[in-house]
């Protein structure tokens, strides 16, 4: 839920809003990402009204308005504000009719003004609402920017993950969040990772205490947001615990109900974690683009393993007996055997 107070600190100065009326209901709620233009309404078919919306009034709704009498103009706007509507926003700098503020102070709906056409705040408040009525969660991570990929690196406490997103920025790459990921859908298979506003852009690096990323790396080396699209899970390198050698097969990470691929990166003294996740940015942008290594080299070794069978085979009829004069082409690849 987003209120009208939320909607004017956010970007009312932005988007110039101004409120004319109606102060007691700004606590008025918008649960749905969407708006309302109520010409229908206005004309007197009042189930075209969506409860907890946005109304806009743009020119053609008050050019209506104006031909009608003033006293049933009053009441169209009475019977739509009569219902449960978010606000009402009169659009293109036009100053709100006397029955507007009237009616809005009567039935607590907020009443604005903007300078901003109808179709450019239509625009604006809905993406604006589409990102805020988004479904969120927080996850203890770090977020980083690299080579233009967003790779969410997790893993437990003290593993290392803000020392190597660190070390990321030192090497060029971005920060966009340490320690606290808000993560967000904005679209199908779609997530966004931001950082919480009171700690964006500072990471905790134990032995040195809180530092500001962007006071000591300059302002490109933060980002305020950016799409996740790699996992990158950091664990403690041990013989109970499996890792990938091959890389045949591709895991995914689920945030709010949305897989993403990631990768596990065993960690241990020594070992440039830093370069590993660059080298596993680089190759997840190559299996993006159809070129899978792992599983070209796997095709190839069947191949040949394939290609080495098939002398073999030969040597023998269908019934088993071997073929005369087999014997006599020798062994294959160099007298190994070749049995499956």
């Amino acid at each position: 839920m987003v209120t009208i107070s939320e909607l004017l600190q956010a970007r009312g100065e932005a988007w110039k809003l101004t409120l004319i009326a109606g102060g007691p209901g700004l606590g008025n709620e918008v649960a749905i990402p969407r708006i309302q233009k109520p010409g229908l309404a206005l004309a007197g078919y009042l189930p075209q009204i969506h409860p907890e919306r946005i109304q806009v009034i743009g020119r053609t709704e008050l050019g209506y308005l104006a031909t009608l009498g003033e006293d049933a103009a009053r009441r169209a706007v009475d019977r739509v504000l009569g219902e449960p509507v978010a606000c009402l926003i009169v659009t293109n700098g036009t100053p709100p009719p006397t029955y507007f503020v009237e009616a809005a102070e009567r039935h607590r709906v907020p009443l604005i003004a903007t300078e901003l056409k109808s179709s450019e705040l239509i625009r604006n408040v809905t993406t604006w609402l589409e990102d805020r009525l988004a479904p969120h969660t927080l996850i203890h991570g770090v977020l980083v920017e690299v080579f233009g990929l967003g790779v969410l690196l997790l893993g437990k406490s003290g593993i290392g993950k803000s020392e190597a997103a660190l070390d990321l920025v030192t090497r060029g790459h971005r920060l966009v969040a340490d320690d606290v990921v808000e993560a967000r859908v904005v679209g199908a298979g779609r997530v966004i990772g931001s950082g919480v506003e009171i700690i964006r852009h500072h990471m905790e690096i134990r032995g040195l205490g809180i530092i500001n990323v962007q006071d000591l790396f300059g302002i490109m080396a933060t980002l305020t947001e950016k799409a996740i699209q790699l996992v990158a899970e950091m664990f403690e390198w041990s013989k109970e615990e499996r890792a990938e050698r091959l890389g045949l097969e591709d895991e995914t990470h689920t945030i709010l109900d949305t897989a993403l691929p990631k990768v596990r990166i065993p960690v241990r003294p020594g070992r440039s974690v830093a370069t590993i996740i660059e080298v596993a940015v680089r190759n997840h942008v190559l299996k993006r683009l159809g070129r899978h290594s792992a599983r070209e080299v796997a095709a190839r070794l069947d191949s040949e393993i394939a290609r080495r069978r098939r002398p073999a085979a030969a040597g023998a009829t269908s019934s088993g007996e071997p073929v005369p004069g087999a014997a006599a082409a020798g062994p294959v690849s160099g007298g190994r055997s070749c049995t499956s």
